[in-house]
């Protein structure tokens, strides 16, 4: 625990919270900008002496609990939540799971991909927005249930074995889904998947006992497209590691049939799921 430390972050971030902030009403007659000491108690629910001594470098080492609190009682974003967890000594709390909702930034960027097949997905391999590429060379996810956009139980329950040319590409995301099930221990969408594919799939069971882990990264892929048959990209992926998402953008190499087929496919109509 370094006690300096958090007592100056403790002051610096208590002086950025105005009274309107937290709720609360600042008055007319206020010496100094942000909270004062007893107010930042009352929010975490802490005596004013205990955290009086916190901000004078000399006060015992805060619980998980009264982190938290006071994390919420200064308003502090997600860097500055982990930085003061760390201050005290303390791993900051993992997220419960993945968040389910896509960043305006995130959707905006798919959409200005006009020449490049883009999705989201989450730890558990659900669909959550794609651009419309990914419509143009994989038909639309919005005429199908939201129950049957998920990528890795599609994979493993559709009509016909996993061939060897996917072999790869299953070991990786059932050792991605490996990783997502250790990293959210408590997500009941991740432990109910996974027990629908143990059910349903003796080739996903297989894979899973051979324990591997990995978190997915670029990777190649062949897809067999109903028109213009087999199709061979290098899939990118940027991870959104605090909202427990990716992004996947389908890249083909320059001159080849996979890029021809890519720029015919930005003035074609999709084709049906």
């Amino acid at each position: 625990m370094d006690r300096e430390q958090l007592a100056a972050f403790l002051k610096s971030r208590r002086a950025g919270v105005s009274p309107a902030d937290a709720g609360l009403d600042g008055g007319s007659r206020r010496r100094t900008p942000g909270l004062r000491r007893e107010e930042v108690a009352r929010l975490a629910g802490i005596s004013v002496d205990y955290y009086a001594r916190l901000e004078q470098a000399r006060g015992p080492r805060p619980s998980r609990q009264v982190l938290g609190a006071l994390s919420r009682a200064l308003r502090l974003h997600d860097d500055e939540h982990t930085y003061l967890f760390q201050l005290a000594g303390e791993q900051p709390s993992l997220p419960a799971g993945p968040s389910p909702h896509v960043s305006p930034g995130i959707r905006h960027l798919l959409d200005r991909l006009d020449d490049t097949p883009a999705y989201v997905i989450d730890a558990k391999y659900e669909l959550l927005a794609w651009n419309p590429m990914a419509v143009a060379l994989m038909g639309d996810p919005a005429v199908v249930m939201p129950e049957s956009r998920n990528m890795i139980w599609n994979l493993f329950t559709g009509p016909g074995p996993i061939d060897a040319a996917a072999s790869t590409f299953a070991d990786e995301c059932v050792a991605d889904l490996r990783a997502a099930s250790v990293r959210y221990p408590a997500d009941e969408g991740i432990r109910s998947l996974i027990a629908r594919l143990r059910a349903a799939s003796p080739d996903f069971t297989r894979r899973w006992d051979e324990h591997q882990v990995c978190v997915r990264r670029s990777t190649s892929k062949r897809f067999d497209h109903p028109v213009h048959g087999e199709l061979v990209f290098t899939c990118e992926v940027l991870d959104i590691a605090d909202a427990g998402q990716k992004v996947i953008f389908y890249t083909a190499e320059a001159g080849s049939h996979t890029a021809w087929v890519l720029c015919s496919l930005r003035h074609q109509p999709a084709y049906a799921v």
